[in-house]
């Protein structure tokens, strides 16, 4: 049973929602206010973009499997690193990686305590290497030393706690061959050679359980693996309707029981247990409002202690009386949200995160026999005492009767009776999430506070093909990407004019990945929408998107050609360049501002490249600005910082806003100006770096 979860180890079925490390100090800035703007909002102390969008300060606390060390992720020279202390003194702490320029995309304990490992890429590119790092001697090394390779992390185990299996594609970068290495001589050993799998599942043994791949129906076939050989024939199937909705959750410890999250014969995603003898299944949580979400195990038997679902807001539900008991003392003791992040291998002790949302994130060690809380660190100090705002979680129907879950965050000083309703309508700013089969929740988000700050209310929607909220809802986007799908933000954007929270003329559209096609597409088929819009690594090209993908998704790309149309037909062809707002750029009209990683695996550079040609050729205007050093999104602190300055700085004069001005930020980042600095107040010409 895994301890911790790998990040960004593996693909997924999603463009991605290109995040960044952000979080959480009012600071008084030069500003750029509209005429109407409120005058409690103008005098509320600019929160810099640094005390958001920086490194936080610590974050990604762990506990070592025996108890006795902490662990977490901080800045050296600007790069977060790891960092370890005993858990009997804190403050004894030691530097355990030496990480000059990329972060790790995430780290964990080895499984014997012994090390700590890590996943890094290179420049955005997602070829995610692992490392290693001994805890006694600090020797730190490469313990997959390919090039052009993705490794996945299959299985850790409590009985060989000094191998793991991973999954490496050095060989076909379509499929991952399944390795066991020894962490203490970093000795690799084929397990199975892949020719058609997409992925793997093993038990606690690290013996290979069960393989997985696409069938003709457009779900997936689950097959089961003897002695490393799997089977012919599936032991479980999926069609399309279920393909995202459900699949197996992992072994108990003595491998009797197959835990699954499973919407087959049901619309949301239930949990059930299944006796991997007889095939018996058991009912074991359910909700008819959302899909099953995490589940705690307990790290000894494997067995789920608690289960999590999210509609507008996150929920556990605890299924024993000592993990009730843990529940009700956390609950009585933090304010806002919270959930265990890690435990030792014995169960006893929790690293717990809590999120009060108006004031920073923090993090705890939970002893679980004594009950007692203690402070381990705040991820961002900086933002205590800053203007932080509520978030207001809502639900709008849409035109054909879907309940869209959505998040509103207002301006502060805008809501005098903090209804959620401002007092007088406020710009706002759509920011729409990535995947799209991905979902915004409820918590603390960067974004929202940076935006509200700035004098916006922000809105995000989770519209049709969102995942989370059972399969009818996210089946309900498949194949309208240009039509029902816009049509979900623009009915929520019609909710918010009709319930006093903005103008017509006042509303901008924001997003990456997938939310960068949504900006696209709104300004391109749309044109009277929105009054100006920010696209980070969107693609404007179905077609070319879908020739261009990572090759470690040819597995998986039916699932794309299933929702998004077949360029293999001439129906799904015609399709996909319908709804590419690339073939209706000359449409655009609206003020546009895209972001792109040059190394982006997953929409290529070429979307962003062919868009801003297509407008220059119209005579549009449109501001391009090119990271060298990204991919899909900017991990980089000084990048990210620096396309928010020029992101503000173009809301600004579209919206009536605020802004703290762009000052050195772009000339202290990669940042390229491709096009169009001159529109942007304080970036002008040329490029950082």
């Amino acid at each position: 049973m895994m301890r911790s979860t790998m990040l960004a180890a593996a693909a997924s079925i999603s463009l991605g929602a290109c995040t960044s490390m952000t979080d959480e100090r009012p600071m008084t800035a030069s500003t750029t206010t509209a005429s109407n703007a409120e005058a409690t909002q103008t005098a509320t102390a600019l929160i810099p973009r640094q005390a958001l969008f920086g490194n936080p300060t610590k974050a990604g606390g762990q506990i070592s499997p025996d108890g006795k060390w902490l662990s977490w992720m901080a800045p050296w020279n600007g790069t977060l690193n790891v960092f370890v202390a005993p858990a009997s003194d804190p403050t004894a702490e030691r530097r355990m990686t030496s990480i000059a320029d990329r972060p790790p995309a995430g780290y964990f304990w080895a499984p014997d305590g012994k090390s700590i490992l890590y996943v890094r890429d290179k420049g955005g590119d997602e070829n995610f290497l692992l490392y290693g790092v001994d805890l006694a001697s600090g020797t730190e090394k490469v313990l997959t030393p390919f090039e052009k390779t993705r490794i996945q992390l299959l299985g850790a185990s409590t009985i060989q706690k000094d191998k793991v299996l991973i999954g490496v594609n050095n060989r076909d970068p379509r499929y991952h061959d399944v390795y066991l290495l020894d962490l203490n001589t970093g000795k690799t050993s084929l397990v199975l050679q892949n020719d058609s799998y997409a992925g793997f599942m093993a038990d606690n043994t690290l013996a290979l359980r069960m393989a997985t791949r696409p069938n003709a129906e457009g779900g997936t076939d689950f097959f089961p693996i003897r002695n490393s050989k799997v089977a012919e024939e599936p032991l479980e199937s999926t069609t399309l309707d279920d393909a995202l909705t459900t699949n197996p959750a992992g072994y108990t410890t003595d491998g009797k029981t197959l835990y699954w999250i499973d919407s087959r014969g049901r619309d949301t995603a239930a949990l059930y247990s299944q006796d991997v003898a007889t095939g018996e299944r058991t009912l074991i949580a359910q909700s008819d409002k959302a899909d099953l979400g995490d589940t705690l195990r307990d790290p000894v038997s494997g067995e789920v202690l608690a289960f999590s679902t999210n509609y507008l807001r996150n929920e556990w539900t605890a299924l024993d009386p000592a993990t009730k008991a843990s529940f009700d003392i956390l609950q009585s003791k933090l304010k806002g949200d919270w959930g265990v992040q890690d435990s030792t291998e014995d169960g006893t002790k929790w690293i717990v995160w809590n999120d009060p949302l108006t004031a920073p994130s923090s993090t705890y060690l939970f002893d679980r026999a004594s009950g007692t809380l203690t402070k381990f660190y705040t991820t961002r100090p900086e933002l205590e005492g800053a203007p932080l705002q509520p978030m207001y979680a809502r639900e709008i129907r849409s035109r054909d009767g879907l309940v869209l879950p959505s998040y509103l965050t207002l301006p502060p000083g805008s809501d005098s009776d903090a209804d959620g309703v401002p007092d007088n309508p406020v710009p706002l700013v759509m920011l729409v999430h990535g995947g799209p089969w991905s979902r915004d929740e409820y918590g603390f988000n960067s974004y929202h506070q940076w935006l509200a700050n700035r004098g916006y209310a922000v809105m995000s929607v989770n519209f049709r093909s969102s995942t989370g909220f059972g399969k009818a809802f996210l089946n309900a986007g498949n194949l309208k990407w240009r039509t029902a799908m816009q049509d979900d933000l623009a009915d929520a954007l019609d909710w918010a004019i009709e319930n006093g929270v903005t103008t017509r003329d006042k509303a901008a559209i924001m997003g990456g990945s997938y939310g960068g096609y949504a900006v696209l597409a709104n300004l391109a088929f749309y044109p009277d929408r929105f009054a100006c819009g920010v696209d980070i690594v969107g693609p404007s090209n179905l077609e070319t998107l879908l020739k261009t993908i990572p090759p470690y998704w040819a597995p998986i790309v039916r699932q794309f050609h299933d929702r998004m149309g077949n360029p293999n037909t001439e129906e799904g062809l015609a399709l996909l360049k319908e709804a590419s707002p690339l073939y209706a750029a000359d449409q655009i009209k609206k003020p546009l501002l895209i972001g792109q990683g040059a190394n982006d695996p997953r929409v290529n550079k070429a979307e962003s490249d062919q868009i801003v040609g297509a407008m220059q050729k119209a005579g549009i205007p449109v501001t391009y600005v090119l990271f060298p050093d990204e991919g899909h999104g900017f991990r980089e602190p000084a990048n990210n910082i620096a396309f928010n300055a020029v992101a503000e700085n173009f809301l600004a004069p579209c919206l009536g806003g605020r802004a703290e001005p762009i000052g050195g930020t772009v000339n202290a980042s990669s940042a390229e100006i491709v096009a169009g600095g001159e529109y942007v107040k304080g970036l002008g010409g040329g490029s950082g770096g």
